[in-house]
């Protein structure tokens, strides 16, 4: 479960670049109710989205020499050089070298043995985002790879997280937790490429999930708001009602309405 208990390794933060900050703000206020602060202007444009007064995620305009329009995932280090040096020894790359942001804490953004893009916030005076795991937040983020042995001893060596087999509708699903933090830490997961031909096509990378309460009107939304489907409403028995979207500038993200354990 994604909580803003914040331990070494699961997630603490998501941005997305856009094209766009504007028709983002309208896409993606309009189907979760996000409204955007700007961080000031020595922040590059970069600002947050806030639900109910409680930042959700970040934001920044970007042009096409910044690379293509995406989420970014961050993972929580206590030290992002040396995560930075451990990325690089595991045959990862640095793709933006960490650097102080303004005091709010380090960050910077890698790449892992397969070239996907992942960020890692070292805190400071910021955390990490103020809510997830509710309607509207994150809670949950899967790594499409090629390989997952390969990907799950590069990012044990890296961010020391652990992964765990669960049996799953057609077979066996790959989990992700913390080091040492056990199931009820669990975070994501990680998907053979070669499942699903969709994801394959559009190539390795981390997707976040966003909590819902009503998966078809929201999908119904994105449609209606410029978005696209990747892959349509879907009840997985156990997990929940989810769907694969993309915004008016085909940015990858998911939904799911989480299905409440019982007894």
């Amino acid at each position: 479960m994604l909580t803003t208990r914040f331990v070494d390794g699961a997630p603490n933060w998501l941005d997305v670049a856009t094209p766009d900050l504007d028709g983002a703000l309208a896409f993606y206020g309009g189907l979760f109710g996000w409204r955007f602060e700007s961080a000031g202007p020595d922040a590059g444009g970069y600002g947050f989205f806030q639900l109910d007064g409680r930042t959700v995620a970040g934001g920044m305009q970007t042009g096409p020499d910044q690379g293509p329009p995406a989420w970014t995932v961050y993972f929580q280090s206590q030290d992002a050089q040396a995560t930075a040096t451990a990325a690089e020894q595991a045959h990862g790359r640095v793709l933006f070298p960490p650097l102080d942001v303004m005091g709010q804490g380090h960050m910077a953004v890698l790449a892992d043995q397969a070239g996907v893009r992942f960020g890692i916030w070292q805190p400071g005076r910021t955390k990490g985002v103020d809510v997830a795991d509710e309607p509207g937040a994150l809670c949950w983020v899967e790594l499409y790879t090629p390989d997952i042995a390969a990907a799950a001893a590069f990012y044990h060596r890296v961010l020391g997280l652990e992964t765990s087999g669960v049996p799953f509708p057609g077979g066996t699903y790959t989990c992700v937790n913390p080091s040492g933090a056990g199931d009820d830490a669990m975070f994501g997961g990680m998907v053979p490429l070669a499942d699903d031909p969709t994801e394959a096509a559009a190539g390795p990378y981390w997707l976040p999930y966003f909590a819902v309460e009503d998966t078809d009107a929201v999908v119904e939304k994105a449609q209606r708001l410029g978005g696209t489907v990747r892959m349509p409403a879907t009840t997985v028995a156990g997990v929940g009602r989810m769907a694969r979207l993309a915004d008016p500038y085909g940015v990858r993200f998911a939904v799911i309405r989480s299905e409440t354990p019982q007894g």
